[in-house]
């Protein structure tokens, strides 16, 4: 399908932009002209099926070129539509219609109500609206109508422009007026820096004319009237405006004509003619005693500051809005923030929970009606989370006899909650008896016992005094208690942990777990009383040791098993069942080095031992063989590590003993056997296991060569660290012979 063709004409170069932009957005095929005489001969020359077309144009306007297209007997039938923002009246649209135009469209519309437009225009069904031959007498009504709507058009630009030159000479006078009276030194500079202008007020504030620095280099006038400093910033703030900035407010240090030294606050900006940069306009003002005022401001702050500062409990100033306006040094360093939180805008909200923040609204509004306000108690929240409970003290600020914001101070009372959770904590204590709980001086008085506790205990509660804590407790558990329990609990720290306690009546031994803490004398000094709340777990006791027997029977039978299987390889072969043990000790001590955890160290002192079991499938006199073996005997050799995996898989275990087995042969880079298994493909059991073997293989003897020696061995892993063996592994092995003095036992 063809595109469709629209010829836009418009003498306003961004209006034909933008139409051509949305219509080709739309996939129209677009032509434009810039006015009538350029649109009828594009036309003629290549027919557009829809031509759209502003009115007010020089050479021809939308109207005459309406005229002629309606009387072109090859574009008449295509459709016409006028688009613009002038003509705007029902008569225009009258008019318009009367020549033969299709539509006539007012600007500007948005870009879906214009395409619908179009697109109704360009339908298939759609007729051009067509009209005839006029007489001499309708022509003449034609022009007369034409002009007429012209000369409207004419007239109302004449009066606007009457309008805005009017409107201009008022503002040339009001600036006239501002620039002579002005408070502040106003000043015009051209692009090559020289002073077009300067208002009189230079006078006032300098000493100097005006006059004296007009048609002169900014640069003179900067070298007279500015310190060095000052200078060189206002040469690089002007090119900064020249370049298109706007400088909002900085401040100069001016030299009057007397001497004296004043302060400047300089804004400026680009001075704008026909679209371009063609100089800066800058207005200074004089704030020298606002400057001295500041700084005599500052100097009392200063002052103020370091007494506020001196003051050892946190004291802070907010408004009303919650926001921290001053704190003193006491108040970072109990809330664990810094100065550059409270310019970041530090809220006294941000410390306050929902609930709290409600409470301390309705302080201040009673604050704020004059009544007296006490001491009150909230949680606060230190800036790293933590929270702690204060007592906040606070009085209004006045400014003027106007309320502007509130003091406050703040008192920690932590120790003081914490003595009364203590007792809040045994109360609660208390009340669940299930559990023996008991109070006792520092030298061990019982002071009290509950029922749960007397049970336990045998002792009747009512007559708990008569007891001490070391009548309840075995010999054995007494040094524990002198030397690890009772310290920390006198330097006020708690215990907790599982002790055993005798039953008075009967003897017998109970295991209980106990949670030991002092509550403080609120006059200082030592604890006054150790409470002691405890769990009987004589029953989950017994039922551990119940299983930690029947693991330990099962590890004997396990490790039985095993026995029987190195014994089996010692039957076969003696040397293999020695290379075993001491490759198994080895790797036992290398894991160790490495930190692994036990269970995973035995499972690999385990596979240590049997590692070579596969080595049952090799014939005897294979092994035994004091010559080199042929191609043929190594390579049943190297199968023992696929027929120890075959015989140890169905194994139960909790360690993966076959598949170690497996990988003893493999290395780092894939050059092993059986598998040629590379890196993390390799379990890091078997990885030490394969650094042991090689190590107590190469310095022990062998059937078919004498030993070549530890220092041969260590060379070998050490050399080829990380490329055949595991680096880690590699290090440990090392430390064990180099560091620690390990040594392989028959070497």
């Amino acid at each position: 399908m063809m595109k469709k063709h629209i010829l836009i004409v418009d003498d306003n170069p961004t209006n034909l932009y933008m139409m051509e932009t949305l219509l080709k957005g739309y996939g129209y095929e677009v032509t434009k002209a810039q006015n009538g005489r350029e649109a009828l001969e594009k036309a003629r020359e290549n027919p557009p099926d829809l031509v759209v077309t502003d009115i007010l144009m020089p050479v021809m306007d939308g109207y005459n070129l309406c005229r002629e297209w309606k009387a072109d007997e090859t574009l008449r039938h295509r459709p016409f539509a006028f688009y613009t923002a002038t003509y705007t009246s029902s008569k225009n649209e009258d008019f318009a219609l009367s020549l033969g135009a299709d539509r006539l469209i007012l600007k500007p519309q948005e870009p879906d109500v214009l395409i619908r437009i179009f697109r109704e225009l360009l339908a298939d069904g759609y007729r051009a609206r067509q009209v005839e031959a006029k007489p001499l007498e309708e022509e003449m009504e034609f022009f007369r109508q034409y002009n007429e709507i012209l000369f409207r058009k004419l007239e109302k630009k004449m009066q606007d422009l009457e309008t805005a030159n009017r409107k201009l000479r008022v503002s040339e006078e009001c600036y006239r007026q501002t620039f002579m009276n002005a408070s502040d030194v106003i000043c015009t500079i051209d692009n090559n820096l020289n002073i077009q202008s300067i208002s009189p007020s230079v006078e006032r504030i300098l000493g100097y004319e005006a006059q004296t620095f007009v048609g002169r280099p900014f640069s003179e006038f900067g070298h007279i009237v500015l310190t060095p400093e000052s200078l060189e910033r206002a040469i690089a703030d002007a090119a900064a405006i020249l370049g298109g900035q706007t400088i909002a407010a900085a401040v100069y240090e001016f030299i009057t004509r007397d001497g004296t030294v004043k302060y400047g606050e300089v804004s400026g900006s680009p001075l704008m003619q026909q679209g371009r940069i063609g100089g800066i306009v800058s207005v200074a003002r004089d704030i020298t005693d606002r400057r001295r005022a500041e700084d005599a401001l500052r100097q009392s702050e200063k002052r103020y500051q370091d007494l506020y500062n001196f003051l050892p409990i946190p004291v802070y100033e907010m408004d009303f809005e919650a926001n921290i306006t001053a704190a003193n040094r006491a108040v970072f360093e109990t809330f664990r923030g810094t100065e550059a939180d409270l310019r970041k805008g530090a809220n006294a909200w941000m410390i306050l929970s929902p609930e709290d923040r409600e409470r301390s609204a309705r302080n201040i509004e009673r604050l704020l009606k004059g009544e007296r306000v006490e001491g009150t108690e909230y949680t606060l929240t230190r800036m790293d989370g933590t929270r702690f409970p204060a007592i906040v003290v606070s009085s209004v600020i006045y400014r003027d006899d106007k309320p502007v914001g509130l003091r406050g101070a703040v008192i920690d009372i932590t120790e003081r909650k914490k003595a009364e959770e203590d007792v809040q904590k045994l109360a609660a204590i208390v009340r669940h008896s299930g559990e023996l709980i008991n109070l006792a001086t520092p030298d061990g008085k019982m002071t009290f016992l509950n029922e749960a506790g007397g049970k336990m205990l045998g002792i009747d509660p009512e007559a708990v005094n008569r007891y001490k804590i070391r009548d309840v407790l075995p010999e054995h558990i007494l040094p524990k208690v002198q030397t690890d329990i009772l310290p920390t609990l006198m330097s006020g720290g708690s215990w907790e942990g599982e002790l055993q306690y005798r039953n008075i009546e009967t003897g017998k031994l109970m295991d209980v777990y106990a949670m030991l803490f002092p509550i403080q004398n609120p006059a200082g000094g030592i604890p006054s009383v150790i409470a002691n709340v405890s769990r009987d777990i004589t029953d989950r006791k017994r039922a551990e040791n119940q299983l930690r027997n029947a693991l330990e029977l099962l590890r004997k039978a396990y490790t039985a098993t095993i026995q029987v299987m190195v014994q089996a390889v010692e039957t076969r072969d003696p040397y293999t069942a020695g290379h075993q043990m001491r490759a198994a000790k080895l790797a036992r001590a290398i894991a160790l080095e490495m930190g692994l955890p036990r269970d995973k160290v035995e499972g690999i002192h385990m596979v240590g031992s049997i590692h070579d079991i596969g080595k049952m499938a090799v014939p005897a006199e294979i092994l035994s063989k004091p010559t080199k073996l042929s191609d043929i005997e190594f390579s049943l050799v190297k199968a023992h590590a696929e027929k120890g995996y075959e015989i140890l898989k169905d194994v139960e275990s909790p360690w993966p003993l076959a598949e170690i087995v497996y990988q003893h042969h493999e290395r780092m880079d894939g050059s092993g056997y059986p598998r040629s298994l590379t890196g993390e493909e390799i379990l890091p059991e078997a990885r030490i296991l394969a650094v042991a073997d090689v190590v107590e293989a190469m310095a022990s003897h062998r059937p078919y060569r004498p030993g070549l020696g530890l220092n041969a061995a260590l060379a070998e892993i050490e050399n080829n660290k990380g490329r055949l063996y595991d680096g880690d592994v590699v290090d440990a092995c090392l430390r064990l012979f180099r560091e620690q003095g390990f040594e392989l036992e028959g070497a």
